[in-house]
């Protein structure tokens, strides 16, 4: 089990992600509200812009401040750093 850091010092299993999306688009702000009224959201984003809707295997929907390619890089394994977001 690989753990990835979403931001913040929060930690996801990698290997019970589905996707990791852009939250801009009407149907995934649709999935995130029907998440939030099931008690089946998590706000990792402290407050901060959702920059990354993450699906996961349990039907968890998980928002971060990181970017979605942030993210996809360090489930890959590489450390992008020109990339990185701020997370103070």
């Amino acid at each position: 089990m690989k753990l990835i850091n979403i931001g913040f010092g929060n930690m996801v299993s990698s290997d019970r992600i589905i996707t990791i999306v852009s939250p801009d688009s009407a149907p995934i702000k649709r999935m995130v509200q029907e998440a939030k009224e099931r008690g089946m959201l998590i706000d990792a984003s402290y407050g901060r812009k959702t920059r990354a809707v993450i699906i996961m295997d349990s039907d968890h929907i998980i928002l971060s401040a990181i970017l979605p390619v942030s993210i996809s890089s360090r489930v890959n394994g590489k450390d992008t750093p020109e990339i990185q977001e701020d997370e103070e």
